[in-house]
């Protein structure tokens, strides 16, 4: 059914039908709300960018748009910056600022898509939203 083409990258092979449904995950993931969701988050951290103390929830705003944007193929993992207290003290105020209600909502979504088969791709990616919009800082998404 389908056609193994190796190509090689660095030493290592991988199947090119990978990226293709990656590819085709990801315009049908833009065609169905993920421009307007990406359009709400970057909305978001415009609107937090405008003030100093704000700029650091502005820049996990953009984070999350660009995996909303085209999340198949990304991975999120901890990061390896070290902001030690911080980060948390930074994921506690986003918690109680927002972050508890989008994780809540990206669940349900997830949820609701996990019923059909065809959307249990759609439900893990917002699985994986919900993670990092759950607590952002000290996380990064891998391309």
């Amino acid at each position: 059914m389908f056609q193994y083409v190796k190509r090689p990258v660095k030493g290592r092979f991988f199947f090119a039908y990978i990226h293709r449904m990656n590819f085709i995950g990801n315009l049908i993931w833009l065609v169905f709300g993920g421009l307007a969701a990406a359009l709400g988050y970057v909305f978001g951290g415009f609107i937090l960018c405008c003030t100093i103390v704000g700029i650091p929830f502005g820049m996990q705003c953009f984070k999350l748009a660009g995996l909303v944007l085209w999340p198949f193929g990304k991975k999120v993992v901890p990061s390896t910056s070290s902001m030690g207290c911080l980060s948390l003290f930074c994921n506690i105020i986003w918690l109680l600022c927002g972050g508890l209600y989008t994780a809540f909502i990206h669940l349900i979504f997830a949820a609701i898509f996990f019923i059909t088969i065809i959307g249990i791709p759609f439900g893990r990616q917002h699985l994986k939203l919900m993670e990092l919009s759950f607590m952002p800082f000290g996380r990064q998404v891998i391309y």
